[in-house]
């Protein structure tokens, strides 16, 4: 596929708005604004360039983590595909628009520091689905004793067993 990849990094400006499709997929938009900064060498100082507004749009658990994560005026990383809509506003002009179909949004920690969470992916009753940090008995994934976090550590594990990888 010939998809133009990006990275962007800016604040977000807009509290980000959890949807959902017909079919249940959930959907989260929000805007970033990424604004240039140069060193004038002239007067001495940084001055700020003209910002660039970029939609992102994220999709299903990951649209539901970064609802309950990300809020206005955060600073963001946001990696993901460029794309363009072509639309026709109110007075009959056509217009385009410029979003990101983001597959990692992260909070920047340039400036601020974060507490990651691992969610536990739920289905078959509760059970936690096998993978990363699946509960399963004996070696890798095992359950272990609670950290210093108050969460269960699946990189703790102090047996023989190495991972599966």
């Amino acid at each position: 596929m010939n998809d133009t990849t990006m990275t962007l990094i800016g604040n977000v400006v807009n509290e980000p708005e959890l949807r959902f499709t017909p079919g249940g997929a959930a959907v989260c938009n929000f805007r970033v604004a990424s604004t240039p900064r140069k060193f004038n060498r002239q007067t001495n100082e940084f001055e700020d360039g003209d910002p660039l507004f970029l939609g992102v749009a994220v999709w299903r658990q990951q649209a539901e983590h970064v609802a309950e994560s990300i809020r206005k005026g955060m600073r963001v990383i946001v990696v993901g595909r460029l794309t363009q809509r072509q639309y026709e506003a109110n007075d009959g002009s056509k217009r385009s628009s410029y979003d990101i179909q983001a597959d990692e949004v992260a909070p920047s920690l340039r400036s601020a520091t974060a507490t990651v969470t691992k969610a536990n992916g739920q289905n078959n009753g509760g059970q936690q689905q096998s993978g990363y940090g699946a509960q399963q008995s004996g070696g890798y994934g095992q359950q272990q004793p609670q950290s210093g976090y108050g969460q269960s550590d699946p990189w703790a594990n102090q047996g023989s067993t190495p991972p599966p990888f």
